[in-house]
């Protein structure tokens, strides 16, 4: 067995974020180095722009612009504010309420948006200052924040799982979309009983309950964002339209959205416009590089030794599922979401199929083990985000993080050996 490009591969790439080479430049220039091992120098450069150049022509790829522009419109938009006030509406009343309405909000937000960061940055927003008005510990509410953040890359629509379905050579985006729900919403009531029974210990206060008609209000004022995942995800199931003219019926609706909530003006459309154009370089760049170290594994048939030398160990689905979900967590410290993803699926979506996990089920247990990373330091974005919209140093907000991860990984386990909870939903809607 030819060790010499994966270690070479993994050394570089180490050495490069330990000097805090951005990721995106680290993975590009580890890819290179393990190349010119086995090639000369002209047709490596080469070799890898080309790789890099053509992993971004894809229709599927499409759709991330429009979904980060969506959400960037979302935040702008008042759509936060009145999920906020409808899940108070629905929550309030009960023991640590302010910390459920913050996960169930969320949950929303970041189901609408697509993404974790924002659904931190916007319901932080609102609701770290609420619950430290109420009473709450200010690193609980960034806590209980920065974790249910990430359960909107599991509920659709979700950017990181139309990556996978890339990465994995074509899983139906529809398929992967239905099959996040269950999982989604299951990380966000495990998180809710920690929060509960926290507050409940510490006797934090509760809201007091709305009237009907206030409730009817709250929802009528919140129903035209919810209305979004029915058209988005509806109009995938049905096959009305693709995953890709999706986002762009999303980023139509959003806009309409907030012009008639009237948050945004005419004037506010060039900085949204910028921000989406920030964040979609960052993200394509990370796409391209990944790509390409992707293929230069591959080309060194390192993935092949991989599923050598796991398969060697054990023929189990259990011992292996436990020991992916060990790298997939290890990784999710170091590496950011997109390249993890486009890194190893193709790494261990072959270990998987061979022992008979379902493609759909396993890309949902990669992105749960992925999802706890965002929480983690060093690379973790969702919680510096989290913290820094709570205005506190992570140290701070470590401890009330303990119980949530546990949690989740709990739930991860569920998850993982009990795939009907990812499956059933496809399978009702014939995916």
């Amino acid at each position: 067995m030819e060790y010499t490009e994966a270690f070479i591969l993994v050394i570089s790439f180490l050495v490069f974020l330990s000097l805090r080479v951005p990721i995106a430049y680290s993975i590009g220039l580890s890819a290179f180095f393990t190349l010119i091992v086995s090639m000369p120098f002209l047709p490596s450069v080469t070799t890898l722009a080309q790789r890099m150049a053509t992993s971004l022509d894809s229709f599927a790829l499409l759709a991330i612009p429009f979904f980060i522009l969506a959400g960037q419109v979302m935040n702008r938009g008042g759509i936060a504010h009145r999920l906020i006030e409808f899940a108070k509406a629905i929550v309030g009343p009960l023991p640590g309420g302010l910390a459920f309405v913050n996960i169930i909000a969320c949950m929303l937000f970041g189901a609408i948006s697509g993404s974790a960061v924002a659904a931190a940055s916007a319901i932080g927003g609102f609701m770290n200052p609420m619950m430290e008005k109420e009473g709450y510990d200010k690193s609980f509410s960034a806590a209980v924040n920065i974790t249910s953040a990430t359960t909107g890359l599991i509920i659709p629509p979700s950017n990181i799982l139309i990556i996978y379905s890339l990465a994995s050579g074509g899983v139906s985006i529809a398929a992967l979309f239905l099959a996040g729900y269950i999982p989604g919403i299951l990380i966000g009531l495990a998180l809710m009983i920690v929060a509960g029974i926290y507050s409940y210990i510490k006797k934090y206060p509760t809201e007091k309950a709305v009237s009907f008609s206030m409730f009817f209000k709250r929802f009528m004022d919140a129903f035209p964002s919810l209305l979004l995942l029915v058209v988005v995800i509806g109009g995938i199931v049905a096959g009305v339209f693709t995953a890709t003219e999706a986002s762009a019926v999303a980023v139509i609706y959003t806009f309409v959205l907030a012009f008639v909530y009237k948050e945004i003006t005419v004037k506010d459309i060039s900085t949204i416009l910028l921000e989406t154009t920030k964040t979609t370089s960052i993200v394509m760049l990370l796409i391209a590089t990944s790509v390409a170290m992707s293929w230069v594994m591959s080309y060194e048939n390192i993935p092949q030794e991989i599923s050598s030398a796991l398969l060697a160990i054990s023929d189990n689905p259990i011992v292996i599922l436990i020991i992916i979900n060990l790298i997939l967590l290890f990784v999710g410290v170091f590496m950011d979401m997109t390249p993890a993803v486009l890194i190893f699926t193709p790494i261990f979506l072959p270990i998987v199929t061979n022992i008979g996990i379902d493609p759909v089920h396993f890309g949902i247990i990669m992105i749960m083990n992925l999802c706890i990373g965002l929480c983690t330091p060093p690379v973790g974005s969702v919680l510096f985000v989290g913290c820094g919209v709570a205005g506190l140093s992570i140290q701070k907000v470590i401890r009330p993080l303990l119980p949530l991860f546990i949690v989740m990984i709990v739930v991860l386990v569920i998850v993982t050996y009990v795939p009907e909870l990812s499956l059933w939903v496809p399978r009702v809607f014939g995916f």
